[in-house]
């Protein structure tokens, strides 16, 4: 399958889990892309596994990296097709415990974060001319939240509602702007959030609420999702979330 060939993406937070598969699903559809994190190390390895796959450290939290990384890509792969904005946080802590740095850091890296992609890799499709694909990861919890989650369903709203403004402005330009709003994917990330929702909650078994969507989702079943919308199939897609959840929104019991 080739339905990127000759495209350039841009994937955050690719080091592992969600963002690796993502690369890794775009790149096996034709494109070049660049893997960054702030782990440099890690995205080096991830990268180095693909023909095409270049790293970059990157903190998506902090302006200039991101302005530099985006301007790098374009000047030594000629511009800037596909951009998906992976790099996210979370931490399971009720609302009284959360220090304002804390909430600070998890907005910063799943909000700010979101907003930085979307205004240089933005930008760099639109004055090239030829629009593009800005892709960003939501959650349900943009939608529903559970306890001790308060600042990553916050963080993960915001971005979609960002992710609609951005699609409105930008659909002049031909740059079309999704979100991806995954259940619980079975990532490092949700292992080792599970013993503290299970603590903190005072539950045994957090197994109940995965059977809501059937069983965990698989990173490479959202990658599915982000090739699609990266992809020219996808053409009049703008401005949605789209929920990959076995059905856990749609349940009462």
């Amino acid at each position: 399958m080739n339905i990127l060939g000759g495209k350039v993406a841009l994937v955050t937070g690719a080091s592992r889990g969600i963002g690796f598969a993502i690369a890794k699903a775009l790149h096996d559809g034709g494109a070049t892309v660049v893997l960054t994190d702030i782990n440099a190390k890690g995205v080096q390895a991830s990268a180095a596994s693909l023909e095409r796959g270049h790293a970059m450290r990157c903190d998506v939290t902090n302006e200039s990296d991101m302005q530099a990384t985006v301007e790098r890509i374009v000047a030594e792969f000629g511009g800037l097709d596909i951009a998906v904005a992976n790099a996210g946080v979370a931490r399971v802590q009720p609302i009284s415990a959360t220090t304002l740095a804390g909430w600070r850091y998890t907005t910063a890296v799943n909000l700010d974060g979101v907003f930085l992609t979307l205004r240089y890799a933005g930008a760099a499709m639109a004055a090239r001319g030829k629009g593009g694909s800005l892709i960003t990861m939501a959650s349900v919890y943009a939608y529903a939240s559970t306890p001790m989650m308060a600042s990553y369903a916050a963080s993960k709203a915001a971005a979609l509602s960002l992710t609609k403004s951005a699609a409105l402005e930008m659909r002049g330009s031909g740059i079309r702007v999704n979100a991806i709003c995954p259940g619980f994917i079975l990532t490092d990330l949700v292992a080792q959030s599970r013993a503290g929702f299970e603590q903190l909650l005072g539950i045994s078994d957090f197994d109940p609420l995965i059977a809501k969507q059937g069983r965990y989702g698989t990173p490479e079943e959202i990658a599915k999702l982000a090739v699609f919308l990266a992809s020219d199939r996808s053409s009049w897609c703008t401005g949605c979330g789209y929920t990959l959840d076995g059905g856990l929104r749609s349940s009462i019991i």
